[in-house]
């Protein structure tokens, strides 16, 4: 059914008591249950599993997807079968919505992870115990929730912004619980079967699964002789590398450099698949384009010249040249000017995320009407209260167990909270955060206070994407909420219940994927950065944390053209986005992104993105079986991609650690 909302001419001349009045006569629904024990369960599992999916895939390309609208179909489909057997009563569609609430905010707290507090353990060379990154997580997860509130009351209850995410969360909802129930089950269809065709083939590409199965199981090493198990390569040209050295055949090179040496490999990874379908046919493109400029052209060129060279070790060993060298020797440095520059020119020249914050409104005040929405609100002075105490708090854990000098850690609040703002506006209007050129914003400021300590920017960079992420998410989280009729002082306990899924969840996993033990119980920060976890968003942040620690003395000439011709190129990029309002198909973000991830990925990436963009054209129009299955099923499969092989991989490992 349509959902009842605001014309363009209330929204610009009622006062915010006349909207909050009509909603709550038309839109709330008091009676209907939302924040259950059921729905608070299924979301803090469902959470859970999901930042779980994240923290992998985030950990492989420096990128985290959204959870919402999966949470929905799943937690639709679940409730939906489990009502038809008769074994409980139907999810409401509010309980749905509070579900999604609770899994989308345990999604998104694994950014930290893999980018601000990964690059200061790769800088300090020092582990974070497990129970102060777990801390630090939580205040600042929770003062974001605190900081939301206010704002909630200003962009969506008075000025109605679209945050189309959390809208085209809502209209699923709606369009699932009132008549089109067939095709929310047909979608959970579509993610149950490419989540179960991912995790097959990943199984049988994991070396835990094929050793447990092959050997603890079978006994094949006894009776055939095995000496490793035999394992589906996710790499596929690997067999024929292994034909090249039997029978001497040609091998690939640029330059002298041989394809394996620049990375440039083909890879079966299904998720990469997904990840391409979600970002899009430009961004992936983009990505690509860097790779290819980088590993094809400029990687060659400076290993003949000697800019990227075999680097000798502590103990002696050679270190030879690998896609991990190139990155940290030479590239790193103009794919994070790329993106830096291209990020900052990307939010400034959106003047309307800045205006939309001071503007004034010329409605009637509000002072002498009552709150009809007391009642159902999260009260502001809980807001008035927690803010400065978690401010207090999250200074006191980032001088504790960071070392942040505490007037810097007191001084970055208040640019935070700003920032923040700019952050909600952001997402209230397009959907987008800007968290990683707002983080930069903070590290470059508190550099002109300490340019030694990296935690002096790593931190507070780390608490402004982390703040303001989960401020702007909320909001798009109650969106929906607000358009179905919900409580938001539930949702905004479901936000916090999502967070606690979310680092309870992600934070033993960092440990086991990223920082495994050795055989002697040992962890060391130099397992953080691997072949199969390239942690392309750390690689950034440790990039511009030595920017600010070393400057540009310390890098080859070339390094330094490269930056200036980066920074000259990301401008340029983004200016014309602007000018073309969107259009042009490039982006210096996306550019700079696929020289830090392995080019392998970005292939396959692109791959994804470029199957459903042609499906898409292909199958243009809505109602057939092409449409439904390639476009309206795009996020499905994708994320069916995506978590089947994640979940698979994080499976292997847990046999890898626990059983050999």
């Amino acid at each position: 059914m349509a959902l009842p909302q605001l014309t363009d001419e209330q929204i610009r001349t009622w006062t915010r008591s006349q909207k909050d009045r009509w909603w709550f006569e038309n839109v709330y629904r008091g009676d209907m249950p939302q924040l259950t024990v059921r729905s608070a369960v299924t979301g803090f599992l469902l959470g859970g599993i999901l930042a779980a999916t994240n923290l992998y895939i985030g950990g492989k390309t420096g990128i985290t997807t959204g959870v919402g609208l999966t949470s929905v179909i799943l937690a639709f489909a679940l409730y939906r079968a489990l009502a038809k057997s008769g074994v409980v009563q139907d999810f409401t569609i509010l309980e749905n919505n509070c579900t999604q609430s609770i899994a989308t905010a345990a999604g998104y707290m694994t950014s930290p992870l893999i980018s601000a507090l990964a690059a200061y353990m790769i800088v300090t060379g020092k582990i974070i115990p497990w129970w102060h990154m777990l801390a630090w997580m939580l205040v600042v997860a929770v003062l974001g929730v605190f900081l939301a509130f206010p704002m909630k009351r200003r962009f969506i209850n008075e000025d109605q912004l679209p945050f189309p995410e959390g809208r085209a969360a809502g209209v699923v909802l709606d369009a699932l619980y009132h008549g089109k129930a067939e095709a929310g089950l047909y979608k959970a269809r579509l993610l149950g079967w490419s989540a179960a065709i991912a995790a097959v083939v990943n199984f049988l590409s994991g070396d835990g699964f094929m050793r447990l199965t092959q050997f603890s199981l079978l006994r094949m090493n006894r009776w055939l002789g095995l000496a490793e198990p035999w394992v589906w390569p996710e790499r596929l040209d690997t067999y024929y590398y292994d034909l090249a050295a039997r029978f001497h055949l040609w091998t690939p090179s640029i330059l002298g450099a041989d394809f394996r040496t620049l990375g440039l490999r083909l890879t079966l990874d299904l998720s990469m698949i997904g990840v391409g379908g979600l970002m899009g046919m430009a961004v992936a493109t983009s990505c690509l384009l860097g790779a290819f400029i980088n590993f094809v052209i400029l990687a060659p060129i400076m290993i003949q010249h000697g800019d990227i060279i075999p680097r000798v070790a502590v103990d002696g060993t050679i270190i030879p040249i690998t896609r991990a060298e190139i990155v940290n020797q030479w590239s790193l440095w103009w794919a994070v000017v790329m993106m830096v520059v291209g990020s900052l020119v990307s939010l400034l020249g959106r003047p309307e995320l800045f205006r939309g914050i001071f503007r004034r409104h010329k409605r009637t005040s509000n002072q002498a009407e009552p709150d009809v929405l007391k009642s159902v609100e999260l009260p502001l002075w809980m807001s008035a209260v927690a803010v400065p105490l978690l401010t207090i708090l999250g200074a006191m854990v980032s001088h504790d167990f960071f070392g942040v000098p505490w007037l810097l850690a007191f001084i970055s609040f208040p640019l935070i909270f700003v920032l923040t703002i700019i952050c909600t506006n952001s997402m209230a209007l397009t959907s987008w955060t800007p968290t990683g050129s707002l983080a930069k914003i903070t590290q470059f400021t508190m550099a002109v206070f300490d340019r030694s300590n990296p935690a002096s920017n790593l931190i507070p960079g780390g608490m402004t994407a982390e703040i303001s992420s989960n401020a702007a998410n909320l909001l798009s989280d109650i969106k929906p909420g607000y358009m179905l009729g919900a409580k938001p002082r539930q949702q905004a306990i479901g936000h916090v219940i999502g967070i606690f899924s979310g680092a309870l969840a992600s934070v033993p996993l960092f440990y086991l994927l990223f920082l495994p033990p050795a055989k002697d119980g040992t962890r060391s920060v130099t397992t953080l950065v691997s072949d199969q976890f390239a942690m392309p968003a750390a690689v950034q942040w440790r990039g511009v944390a030595d920017l600010i620690a070393h400057g540009l003395k310390s890098l080859p000439a070339s390094a330094v053209v490269s930056m200036m011709v980066a920074a000259a190129c990301a401008a340029a990029i983004e200016l014309t986005r602007i000018v073309t309002k969107g259009r042009f198909p490039l982006s210096a973000v996306s550019i700079g992104l696929g020289v830090v991830l392995p080019p392998e990925y970005v292939f396959t990436m692109w791959l994804g993105a470029a199957l459903f963009w042609w499906q898409g054209r292909k199958h243009p129009k809505a109602g057939t079986p092409g449409h439904e299955f390639w476009v309206e099923g795009c996020e499905p499969i994708c994320a069916g991609l995506i978590a089947g092989w994640a979940l698979t991989g994080i499976g292997n490992s847990l046999v890898n650690v626990l059983c050999f």
